[in-house]
């Protein structure tokens, strides 16, 4: 388990194929808090909360049941600004549905946020 980020958001895929309502998530990050708080906007979650036993600090995410995948995006592509619809077409399954995340200059946001500001950045997750 090299990669947190991706250990992270298959946890809360397998737990949202499985009909669970919650996801434990070990070993936080600063970027997994972004994302869960973009997920927290976009309806993919209801809510998460730090957690803080003898094992460490864990994430406890309450989930929505609106996930059908999320994964995280390896190698971690650079976009510029006018390929927003190619990277689109390439992870989500329709135009409109779902969210890629992404890390600008600016800080971490949706595709939307970065087509809407007409920036580019490297991608890091994608869900729907």
């Amino acid at each position: 388990m090299v990669d947190t980020l991706a250990d992270a958001l298959n946890t809360i895929s397998v737990s949202e194929t499985k009909g669970r309502d919650t996801a434990l998530l070990r070993r936080p990050s600063k970027i997994l808090m972004r994302i869960l708080e973009i997920f927290q906007i976009e309806g993919y979650v209801e809510k998460y909360e730090s957690l803080e036993d003898s094992a460490g600090v864990m994430i406890n995410v309450k989930l929505s049941g609106k996930i059908n995948k999320c994964k995280a995006i390896k190698p971690r592509f650079s976009v510029k600004s006018p390929d927003w619809d190619k990277w689109e077409s390439r992870y989500l399954p329709a135009k409109g549905i779902g969210t890629i995340i992404i890390s600008t200059s600016s800080g971490i946001m949706t595709h939307k946020d970065a087509k809407d500001r007409k920036i580019g950045g490297r991608l890091i997750a994608f869900v729907y």
